[in-house]
């Protein structure tokens, strides 16, 4: 029997909270619990990120095409798409199989992946993650200063190694955990003095203000990640899924058409979760959308040079240098759910999961 299925969500979380020693935001606890997920359910439950690009995107197309909710529940696991103000809020809700899959940030990914509770099936996103400043020019001189933050994203691990450059730690900053949607604004009004963020949020800032700069950017990747026990007990079902995630990026790619016509569904994904149409405009989204995922030929493929650890090894490391990983953390864990054979055989098979033909709902 698995034990943490057992947990109440409360349980989990708080275990969470010792084995990192980071404080959430007071909303993380309280906005998903209305999605009344339930461990093993039939529904595939997907956790999506509207506030973020290109992994919201890509998302906001899976949740309209008809051909993925048919085949999905044709093989009895209709698909049900919750949004999420970051990654981390998925971790514990992966791991005791409330959550089937979701797209989440390196830093989340390295955190579900390292226990063993996931597969790691493609890319989301290939960019950097940019600490934005006020004024200041260098890292150095945020030291004392207020840094918005998201707490165990893949903007968090910017954060650490933006400040571990100038020999600085998170005791050398007051950090103001934020929303991502909410840090901007925050700057302009002069709430923080800077903060750490993934798109759109640099995007915005910049354009708000000659006086925001970037003093750092961090390499970061989204990835698509699959429940293991979900895999294992619907391993067709995984597939469908993953094929979706395909036909998503190859449908944008297909013209400049859909992708604004995507970037105007996750605006409208985002309002739903925040309340207010986000900042970013339907350009600036489809830039980064382009810049991000579309204009990377390997994508969704992850691939790593032959005889080179994986881009997520060094990060493993340096997250456990920071002390941010669970004790139990293991990079062979890591290692495994990279190997995950699903969208290879999908993307030998187009004809059969469909991912060149297209029918989203407008």
């Amino acid at each position: 029997m698995n034990i943490c299925r057992t947990w109440s969500m409360s349980a989990v979380v708080s275990i969470v909270l010792l084995i990192t020693g980071v404080a959430f935001p007071a909303f993380a606890e309280e906005y998903y619990d209305r999605y009344g997920l339930t461990p093993a359910s039939a529904a595939l439950d997907l956790g999506t990120q509207p506030l973020g690009y290109p992994n919201g995107v890509i998302s906001s197309v899976m949740q309209r095409d008809r051909l993925l909710k048919a085949a999905l529940a044709g093989v009895g696991h209709p698909l049900t798409a919750h949004a999420f103000r970051r990654g981390a809020d998925m971790v514990a809700l992966l791991a005791d199989q409330r959550l089937e899959a979701g797209l989440l940030g390196d830093m989340p990914t390295i955190l579900a992946a390292a226990t063993g509770d996931v597969w790691i099936v493609g890319l989301v996103k290939q960019t950097s993650t940019a600490i934005v400043s006020n004024g200041n020019t260098r890292v150095a001189e945020l030291a004392g200063k207020r840094l918005g933050y998201v707490p165990l994203s893949s903007a968090h691990q910017t954060l650490l190694q933006g400040l571990a450059s100038v020999e600085l730690g998170e005791g050398d900053v007051r950090l103001v955990p934020l929303g991502i949607e909410q840090m901007p604004e925050a700057l302009a009004r002069g709430e923080i003095d800077a903060f750490a963020a993934w798109e759109p949020a640099p995007s915005v800032a910049l354009a708000n203000s000659s006086k925001n700069h970037i003093v750092f950017r961090g390499l970061s990747a989204d990835y698509l990640v699959l429940s293991r026990a979900f895999e294992k007990h619907s391993p067709e079902a995984a597939r469908i899924l993953v094929a979706g995630f395909v036909r998503a990026i190859e449908w944008m790619r297909r013209s400049q058409r859909n992708v604004e016509t995507a970037a105007r569904w996750v605006r409208l994904d985002g309002e739903s979760l925040s309340g207010k149409l986000p900042a970013a405009t339907v350009e600036q989204i489809v830039t980064i959308t382009r810049r991000d995922i579309l204009n990377v030929p390997s994508a969704p493929v992850i691939l790593t040079a032959p005889n080179t650890p994986s881009p997520l090894k060094g990060e493993f490391e340096f997250l456990r240098s920071q002390s941010k990983l669970p004790i139990k953390a293991s990079w062979d864990h890591v290692a495994t759910a990279l190997r995950y054979e699903g969208l290879a055989k999908v993307l030998k098979e187009p004809r059969t999961y469909a991912v060149h033909v297209f029918d989203y709902e407008q």
